[in-house]
């Protein structure tokens, strides 16, 4: 609370009531005035303008403006004595002599009360009382000059601490800090008030503080809008709708600048596609693909997978970014499986349309190929356009596997990577081969079917029959491979016969060619 010392009326200057009547207790015949400066602002750490008041033998600090800070004590009925008990009782008077007596009236119809921080409603001349006495026993508040300075860099510390942390980590984990900061500049304030009598300013810091977190909160509420408008309309067409929630509540999942990680690579493709383009018109061509696309997309999609890019009849996607995906290699083969009951389905619907119409409409067969290995993902092309998609030889060979899908005459080819993180699947067996391309040779499996048929009877026959097959083939034992080849033909129930036809033809090549001792078994691809 500040209660004024003086009024200047023109060129003088007229003492408050307690300042005169402390002067006038003491016969004092004037009042020192102590400033510095020549105006009453007050700038960084040091106060320009009035400092000190010296009334007699007491100085008063003031501030600048010459305005004394009352430490408020709030009503204390002790310093009033009625009127009617100063004339009516001798005791009164001697109690009262070589005491400062102020006259003043305290019922409310008179009009002199007033308000203060810790009273609703106190008489006015006992505030005068509260300032003489404050004055003589020398408790005085004090605000150094260096305080409004170190106000100023409390504010600055925290502010920088939450403009940092604000957007780093989010409004609600950063609202403890804010609270912390908002106690801290009230707390303080009180406890150097009540025990040290000086005066820091819990308002202004406060307001501040708030107006900061919220600030903060504002921006860092539009700029995660941003990256989740950013994040729906740049993977919606990638990604599941699941998938797209998730990266839009937590960005924080997606490197868009490019990272290299464990992927799993698809590439699936329509077998006899030009044959089947030739007998179209454009847009029944065009209309022909969107209905073959919508589905496998669908199904990739609910997969968790992510779809890289048409082109023409073929699908490439990938898992395991841009959010990670530990069981990638599952998802992907899961998908295979049912994309190809999903073909099943869609050549239903072209013998339903044929029926209809009478239009033949042959069904259609694919190829997939998957495997898995590092690759780059990320942001790729030019500053005008760009793609999230995968760079790497991992990506090239998945497109290779898919080509020799039909070379071995199965629906889905895959790399021993991707096998052997999942053995719960049917996986047969198929080649050791150089891909066009590498040099390294790579095993190459047939998924056959998910851990039902991986325990069935035949399978598990027909796969011991194909170990020992290729067991003596990589051993150049041609007669005993051969006959592996004759039973397994018996024994599968599953088409195949381009496999076993191709081994044929490749054994009667090498039985004239006679590879010699240091064969290692390996087939070189010759087509992609």
């Amino acid at each position: 609370m500040r209660l004024n010392s003086g009024e200047k009326f023109s060129k003088e200057i007229f003492p408050s009531l307690s300042v005169e009547a402390l002067r006038v207790a003491q016969r004092a015949s004037t009042y020192l005035l102590r400033s510095s400066g020549a105006s009453g602002d007050e700038s960084f750490g040091e106060n320009i303008g009035l400092q000190q008041i010296r009334v007699g033998r007491i100085t008063v600090p003031t501030s600048g403006s010459g305005q004394l800070w009352l430490h408020d004590t709030g009503h204390i009925p002790e310093r009033y004595v009625s009127a009617l008990d100063v004339f009516g009782s001798q005791s009164v008077a001697q109690k009262i002599q070589g005491h400062i007596v102020l006259i003043g009236t305290s019922a409310a119809g008179l009009k002199d009360i007033r308000a203060t921080p810790m009273e609703a409603a106190i008489a006015g001349v006992e505030v005068h009382a509260m300032a003489i006495e404050q004055m003589i026993l020398g408790h005085h508040l004090q605000r150094p000059a260096w305080m409004p300075g170190a106000e100023i860099l409390w504010l600055c510390f925290l502010g920088a601490i939450l403009s940092f942390l604000i957007p780093r980590y989010g409004a609600y984990k950063c609202a403890a800090i804010a609270l912390l900061g908002l106690a801290v500049s009230i707390l303080i304030p009180w406890f150097a008030y009540t025990d040290y009598k000086i005066l820091v300013d819990p308002v202004y810091p406060s307001f501040v503080i708030i107006l900061i977190y919220l600030t903060g909160s504002f921006i860092s509420f539009l700029r995660t809008e941003s990256e989740k408008k950013y994040v729906r309309g740049a993977f919606s067409r990638y990604l599941s709708p699941d998938l797209v929630k998730k990266l839009s509540e937590e960005p924080g999942l997606l490197e868009l600048g490019g990272e290299t990680k464990d992927m799993t690579i698809m590439f699936s493709d329509i077998r006899g596609f030009t044959k089947i383009s030739e007998s179209m018109s454009a847009s029944e061509l065009t209309s022909f693909i969107n209905e073959y696309l919508t589905p496998m997309t669908d199904i990739i999609l609910h997969h968790n997978g992510t779809i890289d890019k048409y082109m023409g009849d073929a699908i490439m996607a990938f898992w395991n970014a841009p959010i990670d995906n530990p069981n990638h290699r599952e998802e992907a083969a899961t998908a295979a499986l049912a994309m190809m009951k999903g073909l099943r389905d869609f050549n239903m619907s072209l013998d339903e349309k044929s029926a209809t119409d009478g239009k033949k409409r042959p069904p259609i067969s694919i190829g997939i190929g998957i495997n898995t290995g590092p690759c780059c993902v990320g942001n790729m092309g030019s500053d005008q356009r760009f793609d999230y998609s995968v760079l790497g030889d991992t990506a090239n060979v998945a497109s290779r596997l898919e080509g020799q899908s039909k070379t071995y005459g199965v629906s889905i080819v895959v790399g021993e990577e991707a096998v052997n993180f999942a053995p719960e699947f049917a996986w047969f067996e198929l080649d050791l081969i150089r891909v066009i391309g590498k040099d390294e040779p790579l095993r190459i499996f047939s998924l056959v079917g998910d851990s039902g048929v991986n325990s069935e009877k035949w399978f598990l026959e027909a796969s011991k029959i194909q170990d020992i097959f290729l067991d003596n083939y990589r051993n150049q034992r041609w007669d005993e491979a051969i006959t592996a080849l004759n039973k397994l033909e018996g024994v599968s129930e599953i088409d195949l016969s381009v496999l076993i036809s191709l081994y044929r033809d490749r054994i009667s090549v090498y039985r004239d060619q006679g590879l010699g001792p240091d064969w290692d078994g390996v087939y070189s691809a010759t087509s992609k």
